[in-house]
């Protein structure tokens, strides 16, 4: 799978940014020891005296702040303050609050890019901002007396993966004394990203693509245009009711579009905060990935109550009853074609069965409905599949569900951080099913004491092309159902414990 390509250079990135901290560090470290050193002289000085004349100057000095608190000199002594609490002999040193991120404020006139990010490049345009897709390029209306500014971006949410990145439109952002008149004039802004790079692959689709559009574009409250580079007529089909969620203007093909779209605003490249992740922290109303869940089943529920109409009016019987609105607990098994397929799922089936589950296998295609997984998989209670790009749509579940990852030989970090914390956070109950050797494809390829077998980490160190063929795409799981069954009764503890209202 395409997002276990490049995290060895994630790796080397984090250990760069760990060696820097590292350095100021050390100079924070000597800063504190100097701080140290002249409160003890201090300490040993002519302390009664000194006292004294900082007590009547602390003291003139606060009636003055009381006195004038609208003054200029009312917020520098408060900066003073501020430093003397932080600077006390006898505490740690206060770390100083967060500095606003970059381009989160941005005034009229300004070309501001935000390339701080380790995934990704953001630039914010205000002003008189006007398209031109023939060249690739967005306009600033500037007199021509001001301070010019020229910028290049590639949106896409991998900046670090250098391969993917090349195949992204790169767009220019210039400012200019004039530039061709308004064909459209929007009053709201734009938000401008690339449907490219890795598209096709779910797991991408939602993390390099939906994800970061909800981060970039919940502020606006639908009051936003979406203009795309590498424009796909299939997203919009897949993805439009998601769109609809989070904007109220239809979609513009940046290339196709050969008009002169005018916005007060543009933000160009979307921002993205971990692995399948929301972080509430940085989110206006401290939005979480619960939210973004709650925006997919906002975003769903018409069309899954028009297949369920369709469905009943071809069958001329009375509605079919909601999914899993009967007595055992539905399980969806989440089936593989080609590689890392279990070799057992009918023997799988049947012991789900047996455990008390109620069992249906899912076998998404290319061309199958989104709605249709978003209605069996939020109906479902437990979700079992082997690490790969459909595990993503554990976003459909329901807080407090179930899902079982089986994670084959060679992918247990991918599987834990694409998917099982994400998961957690998202409110599942997270089970992995690590597969011992013997239950991979491959112990009947290599010899027992082969490196594939015991030792994958060094066998992925070797690089992302051996990992592919050896462990993604060389290897199916024929599961041992007796270790198997204990997570199955897991799962089935969970949802009885749920329904009887007991602690978890």
């Amino acid at each position: 799978m395409v997002h276990h390509q490049r995290a060895s250079l994630l790796l080397h990135h984090t250990q760069q940014q760990d060696q820097e901290a590292a350095g100021g560090n050390k100079v924070e470290e000597l800063r504190c020891r100097l701080a140290d050193c002249a409160c003890h002289h201090r300490k040993h000085g002519h302390d009664a005296l000194l006292l004294m004349l900082a007590g009547f100057a602390f003291v003139s000095c606060l009636l003055l702040v009381l006195l004038l608190p609208s003054s200029p000199f009312s917020a520098a002594m408060d900066d003073l303050l501020q430093l003397g609490r932080s600077t006390r002999c006898d505490q740690e040193t206060t770390p100083p609050a967060a500095a606003p991120a970059p381009c989160s404020a941005v005034s009229n006139g300004t070309i501001c890019c935000d390339r701080t990010a380790l995934r990704t490049d953001v630039c914010v345009m205000r002003g008189d901002v006007r398209t031109q897709g023939a060249t690739n390029s967005l306009f600033l209306l500037l007199p021509a007396n001001s301070t010019s500014a020229d910028e290049r971006i590639r949106p896409y949410t991998r900046k670090w993966e250098s391969s993917v990145m090349s195949t992204i439109d790169e767009l220019r952002l210039r400012t200019v004394p004039e530039a061709s008149r308004c064909d459209v004039r929007h009053d709201v802004p734009a938000v401008i990203f690339s449907t490219g790079g890795y598209t096709g692959n779910v797991y991408h689709e939602f993390n390099d693509g939906i994800i970061p559009l909800y981060i970039t574009a919940r502020r606006y409250n639908r009051k936003v245009v979406f203009v795309m580079l590498e424009y796909h007529d299939w997203w919009i089909t897949k993805y439009g009711h998601v769109l609809d969620q989070l904007s109220d203007h239809a979609p513009i093909d940046f290339a196709s579009d050969n008009r002169t779209h005018c916005f007060p605003e543009a933000v160009v490249g979307l921002r993205i905060h971990d692995e399948l992740a929301v972080d509430a922290s940085r989110m206006p109303g401290s939005e979480s990935i619960q939210d973004f869940r709650q925006m997919l089943d906002e975003a769903h529920r018409g069309r899954v109550e028009a297949i369920i109409q369709e469905e009943k009016e071809k069958t001329k019987a009375a509605a079919a009853p909601a999914v899993g609105s009967d007595d055992k607990p539905r399980l969806v098994i989440v089936s593989r074609n080609g590689s890392r397929a279990i070799e057992n799922e009918a023997e799988l089936a049947r012991a789900a069965r047996r455990a008390g589950f109620r069992v249906d296998l899912l076998r998404p295609r290319p061309d199958t409905e989104l709605a249709q997984m978003y209605r069996v998989l939020n109906g479902s209670d437990v979700m079992v599949g082997v690490h790969g790009a459909a595990m993503t749509h554990f976003l459909f579940m329901r807080p407090g569900s179930v899902f079982i990852q089986v994670v084959p030989l060679g992918t247990d970090w991918a599987a834990e951080n694409y998917y099982g914390e994400p998961a957690r956070r998202l409110g599942l109950r997270y089970i992995p099913y690590k597969i011992l050797p013997s239950e991979s494809s491959l112990y009947r390829q290599y010899a027992r004491d082969d490196p594939v077998l015991t030792d994958p980490a060094a066998v992925n160190a070797k690089g992302w092309q051996v990992t592919k063929k050896v462990y993604l795409d060389g290897q199916n799981v024929r599961l041992d159902m007796a270790r198997f069954r204990r997570r199955l009764r897991e799962a089935y503890g969970h949802w009885a414990a749920q329904r009887l209202g007991q602690p978890l």
